[in-house]
């Protein structure tokens, strides 16, 4: 089963297309397509068709492989699921080391794979995340940023769009609890995560990660005092020591997070919803991904 989002990687998936069903028709799969036309498309498709099938795989970027293990968690015992990453920021392809924007490659890469355990977050009681949920600065840049500039400039349309909101960085007052630690304070950032790479800027160290442990990375950025703590925010992240005083880092199976007002959260790039007190848990491999 493969579910294509035709405007995802401004539908460049087109190229070499025809060779990489050839290429996987040689590998022994025999494909049917489904294409996704709105938002939640490929939840359904995954969650309705997915059982009848011995491999799912995706064409599209982060959120559209979101979406597809949304439906496939539905399944009680969901087929392996394969990436084709033509999005723009890719970060899961990045975590994986798959090939991006190239789905003769990914074909590849799919027939030669083997499937291994992937842990998801569950956000509040009953939504889902494949890599990421978070609050705060620049974590609505993905869906905010027009797709015209997307498609003209990719990443460094987000890129872009992130500088024009330094002056105006929010601040929340947050009260957040984890495993074996907490945390009072204003934060300016905050995230639990299962990836190597975020927005495709922040890359932790291999050794940091592992997708399939039962836990998953709290990243909380403190308040700056002034805009130098965000140069040397900004240096620490960069140069991957992630030595700052601002920022706290922690492995953990769930954090919960509790706000004086509501605020406005992400999950895997697209928008989340508002929430006053929200836990967030690492659900252990209940799917597996193809590399």
């Amino acid at each position: 089963m493969l579910v294509v989002n035709p405007v995802a990687g401004k539908g460049a998936y087109k190229m070499n297309f025809a060779s990489a069903m050839q290429e996987l028709a040689k590998g022994g799969y025999r494909i049917d397509l489904y294409f996704t036309a709105a938002r939640g498309d490929a939840t359904a498709f995954a969650a309705e068709h997915g059982a009848s099938y011995d491999a799912v795989a995706c064409i599209g970027g982060d959120g559209t492989l979101s979406e597809v293990i949304s439906g496939l968690i539905r399944l009680d015992d969901p087929p392996p699921l394969g990436y084709f990453p033509m999005g723009t920021s890719n970060d899961i392809a990045t975590s994986l080391g798959l090939p991006k924007n190239n789905v003769l490659e990914a074909a590849r890469r799919l027939i030669a794979g083997e499937p291994h355990p992937y842990d998801i977050g569950l956000f509040g009681e009953d939504e889902h995340f494949a890599y990421i949920a978070g609050f705060g600065a620049f974590t609505d840049v993905s869906y905010t940023t027009p797709q015209d500039q997307k498609n003209a400039l990719g990443h460094l349309a987000y890129v872009l769009q992130g500088m024009m909101r330094l002056p105006t960085i929010e601040s929340y007052r947050t009260h957040v609890e984890w495993d074996d630690g907490s945390f009072e304070g204003k934060l300016i950032y905050g995230s639990l995560s299962n990836s190597t790479s975020v927005a495709g800027l922040v890359h932790f160290k291999e050794h940091m990660v592992s997708l399939s442990d039962g836990l998953s990375e709290l990243v909380l950025v403190k308040e700056p005092s002034a805009l130098t703590d965000l140069a040397d925010l900004a240096g620490s992240v960069l140069s991957q020591s992630f030595d700052s005083d601002m920022l706290v880092i922690a492995h953990t199976h769930s954090a919960r997070f509790c706000f004086e007002q509501p605020v406005a959260w992400t999950r895997d790039g697209e928008p989340g919803g508002t929430w006053r007190d929200v836990t967030l848990k690492n659900i252990h491999a209940p799917v597996q991904l193809i590399f």
